[in-house]
C-alpha cells in the first residue's frame, strides 16, 4: 500500500464515522481513486505522480457537499502520516491553513 492509497485510505474511513456508507460512493466519484474492498478499507490511488492532486479531489468531493468540517476531518485523520512526508508532497488540501 502506498502513502497515497493509505491516505485516501484513512481519510474515507473518517468520513465515513460522519456521514456512513456515503463516504464510499463519495470516493469513488473521483477520478484516480479506486476501492478494492470498503469493507477493510482497502484503496488505491493512481500511481503515475498524480497522488497528491487526486487526495485533493478526494477532499473536495467531500467538502463540495459537507463543507469545511468534512476538510478538516480529511485533514485530523492523516495529520500522523502527513508529518512524515516532503513538504512539497503534502496536497494542497491538507496543508495546514
Amino acid at each position: 500500500m502506498s502513502t497515497f492509497d493509505l491516505i485516501a485510505s484513512k481519510i474515507i474511513k473518517e468520513q465515513e464515522l460522519i456521514i456512513g456508507p456515503i463516504a464510499w460512493r463519495e470516493a469513488e466519484k473521483v477520478p484516480g481513486i479506486h476501492i478494492t474492498d470498503a469493507k477493510s478499507g482497502t484503496v488505491t490511488v493512481d500511481n503515475d505522480g498524480n497522488g497528491p492532486p487526486i487526495i485533493d479531489k478526494l477532499v473536495e468531493q467531500y467538502a463540495s457537499l459537507f463543507g469545511r468540517a468534512s476538510r478538516e476531518a480529511s485533514r485530523e485523520a492523516v495529520a500522523g502520516i502527513l508529518a512524515d512526508l516532503a513538504p512539497g508532497d503534502i496536497p494542497s488540501s491538507l496543508r495546514s491553513a
